[in-house]
């Protein structure tokens, strides 16, 4: 599928690229360096995506050229779209009226493309795009390695979650060869959060709970706005539950202001998330998934809890 990826970039001209709504970082490194690799290849492109570029991003190469919008306005001759299994994910209205191009490493990935290429043994969206790349025969250069050595670092959860392997640290060897630095990649995304961010933390970790292998954090809409918090400072909390020794699973519910609940999974290993994500319209990692859930809040524990294993049956 990567070849007739190839082939309908070679029929047409003029590209835009986009992922889905509150994007991470393989989103937005994926995007990036793939916009620089279709001008490589002497194609126009643009990245244009529904929710801004968060925070710990922004100092990555093109990061300022990212157009936030509601929907796609351009004369584009197709969309490419990342790690969505359709198109609704992306939030961006006028997508359905372009030729498709959907990439994705997803287990949960769904074809809705006119072109689909989903390939789950990629650990990451940017292995997808440099092998690509490599194919084209484009010559990653270090902006270019910087962005995907991002996405590779954040989507493997620093290369801890499960799939992590020998040529993930070939790819993260090749694109520190092109150019990437580890050192500035991680102090970016590990050492550029906001004093909101921190004061959430605690927040979240003052609703902290346990059952057996099992914890859960939350946030209110309350909370968020006493801490001043974003959106996207709720990026990665859930980790911290998950490092708790003798978890195995962790969750993290965040309320948004229509009273739902967005829920972040993540596990060590031993069990997979995204199966259970996918029974509720949710999906994306064997070791970190999302979903969203009515409230209150004491029914979206109860739904998600009903849905794990008991503690001996996680380790």
């Amino acid at each position: 599928m990567m070849k007739e990826v190839l082939r309908s970039i070679e029929q047409r001209e003029r590209f835009v690229l986009t992922s889905h709504a509150r994007p991470d970082g393989d989103a937005i490194g994926s995007a990036l360096a793939f916009c620089q690799i279709l001008k490589l290849m002497g194609k126009q492109a643009e990245v244009v995506m529904r929710d801004g570029v968060p925070r710990i991003y922004q100092p990555l190469p093109f990061a300022g050229m990212v157009v936030q919008a509601e929907s796609v306005n351009g004369n584009y001759e197709a969309a490419i779209v990342l790690e969505c299994d359709s198109i609704q994910r992306t939030r961006l209205a006028g997508l359905e009226n372009h030729f498709l191009i959907s990439i994705d490493h997803h287990l949960s990935g769904k074809p809705f493309g006119d072109v689909n290429w989903i390939d789950p043994t990629a650990v990451a969206t940017a292995e997808m795009i440099y092998r690509l790349a490599r194919e084209a025969g484009v010559k990653i250069s270090p902006e270019i390695a910087t962005c995907l050595y991002t996405a590779l670092l954040t989507d493997t959860g620093s290369f801890m979650f499960e799939g992590t392997n020998d040529r993930t640290f070939a790819l993260a060897r090749e694109l520190v060869l092109a150019g990437a630095n580890p050192a500035y990649c991680a102090r970016n995304v590990y050492f550029g959060h906001s004093t909101a961010k921190m004061r959430l933390l605690g927040a979240a970790l003052s609703n902290l709970h346990r059952e057996g292998s099992i914890a859960w954090i939350s946030v209110s809409c309350e909370q968020m706005e006493q801490c001043g918090a974003k959106e996207e400072d709720c990026e990665g909390l859930v980790n911290y539950a998950l490092s708790i020794q003798d978890v195995e699973v962790a969750v993290f519910f965040r309320e948004i202001p229509d009273g739902r609940y967005r829920v972040s999974l993540r596990s060590k290993g031993n069990l997979n998330v995204a199966s259970v994500a996918e029974r509720f319209g949710g999906g994306g990692h064997q070791c970190a998934s999302g979903l969203s859930l009515d409230g209150p809040l004491s029914a979206a524990v109860e739904k998600i809890l009903a849905q794990l294993p008991s503690r001996a049956s996680l380790q």
